[in-house]
């Protein structure tokens, strides 16, 4: 028999307007003690009225210890529930793209919490992270192998979120043999992807549109990528007509795929490489008397939990200062962040103070966030975490 968890007095609300997580102290614990809870389990979630609310996936040792899966109290988190969602997810992205490289699924915004899946054409690299979707595994298998019907199925189960779930780290290829070299396209350019030893799922598709833009602006440009990864921005600048590209990061192995990338793209004579520190190679470019048309500023999450924003917005307005330094008369700066709890208008606020610390002017031409298959849960500001802005960075 399904266990009920039951909210106390008014923790509804936030359900009732859409948003999909129970937080551990909004558990009428008395009347259904967490302790009983096995994590990953289901449950009925019951107002404090007794009405029912919906059916979630339980993690008792989490501060998220629910997240709704479905509002229908007769629904079973089983593999005709994944078969439906993962169809509807589907056709958003069949509708959007006309070749199969994007986010198949983006959690909470396609009604999935705690799972992520990439797709690179026949492959599909799966993020399990939380107990809910580590219990419904093979369900999740078993669905993606009647809608999408992939040639391998990769489990990238290394994620932070995982260690809070109190889950282990582990990658691997859980269905079919995974071909030397995993390929994608976006905006016209090929890729080669590290889905097993690269970042998250080997590659960040959130950046698809924000791409787009730069690659207009880049022609005959001397471009810096900072934080390059395997060269998903800088690649493709020089695949749009960028004179030189100098991509930095701090792996080699990203760097060697850089290479790797402008390779396959027939643009590796105006593409270069430099291993180090982002902060350590803008001041060492700076004391070289580099300069450059654009620079792009796309790091990893500097904030990850609302006590690191003090620590984390320093961090982004260091940056976007030592950056701007770099920048000619008249330059392009493309400064982004993934961190979910840099609300936009701040990330503005870091560029004006970069721009004003160097005694410029800054006229803001480009605002971009997540492309159309991260879908933004309404209800759910979490799921909205992208920003980039194009600044044109001037003196009179």
């Amino acid at each position: 028999m399904t266990q009920r968890l039951r909210l106390n007095k008014n923790a509804d609300r936030r359900l009732k307007a859409g948003h999909l997580w129970i937080y551990s102290n909004e558990v009428d614990i008395k009347e259904t003690p967490l302790k009983n809870f096995v994590a990953g389990e289901s449950a009925l979630v019951e107002a404090s009225n007794g009405k029912v609310l919906g059916v979630a996936y339980i993690n008792p040792h989490s501060l998220i210890c629910g997240r709704v899966m479905s509002r229908d109290p007769e629904m079973r988190l089983d593999r005709s529930l994944f078969v439906h969602r993962f169809n509807q997810a589907l056709a958003l992205r069949q509708r959007l793209f006309d070749k199969p490289f994007y986010r198949l699924i983006h959690g909470e915004g396609d009604l999935l919490p705690g799972l992520v899946i990439d797709r690179f054409g026949d492959v599909l690299v799966v993020q399990l992270n939380t107990a809910g979707m580590q219990a419904l595994a093979e369900e999740i298998v078993d669905a993606l192998e009647k809608v999408v019907k992939p040639s391998a199925i990769v489990f990238r189960n290394d994620t932070g979120g995982r260690r809070q779930e109190g889950l282990e780290a582990h990658v691997e290829v859980v269905k079919g043999i995974l071909p030397d070299e995993v390929l994608l396209e976006e905006n016209g350019v090929t890729f080669a992807v590290p889905v097993l030893n690269g970042q998250k799922t080997g590659w960040f598709f959130d950046h698809r549109v924000n791409r787009a833009w730069l690659n207009s602006q880049v022609a005959g440009k001397r471009v810096l990528d900072v934080f390059s990864y395997v060269g998903g921005w800088g690649v493709q600048a020089a695949a749009s007509g960028a004179s030189e590209v100098l991509c930095v990061d701090a792996s080699a192995p990203a760097l060697d795929q850089v290479a790797r990338n402008a390779e396959l793209n027939g643009v590796q004579e105006q593409v270069a490489v430099a291993e180090g520190d982002a902060f350590e190679a803008l001041a060492a470019l700076k004391a070289d008397g580099e300069q450059f048309d654009v620079v792009i500023l796309d790091p990893p999450a500097f904030i990850k939990k609302r006590k690191d924003i003090p620590n984390g917005e320093r961090a982004y307005s260091r940056l976007n200062r030592e950056a701007m330094r770099l920048l000619g008369r008249d330059g392009l700066l493309l400064s982004a962040s993934c961190s979910m709890h840099l609300a936009p208008e701040r990330l503005i606020d870091v560029v004006r103070g970069a721009v004003r610390h160097q005694d410029r002017h800054g006229q803001v031409i480009f605002q971009g966030h997540q492309g159309p298959d991260h879908p933004v849960h309404p209800a759910i500001p979490e799921t909205s975490y992208l920003k980039a802005l194009g600044v044109r960075v001037f003196r009179d």
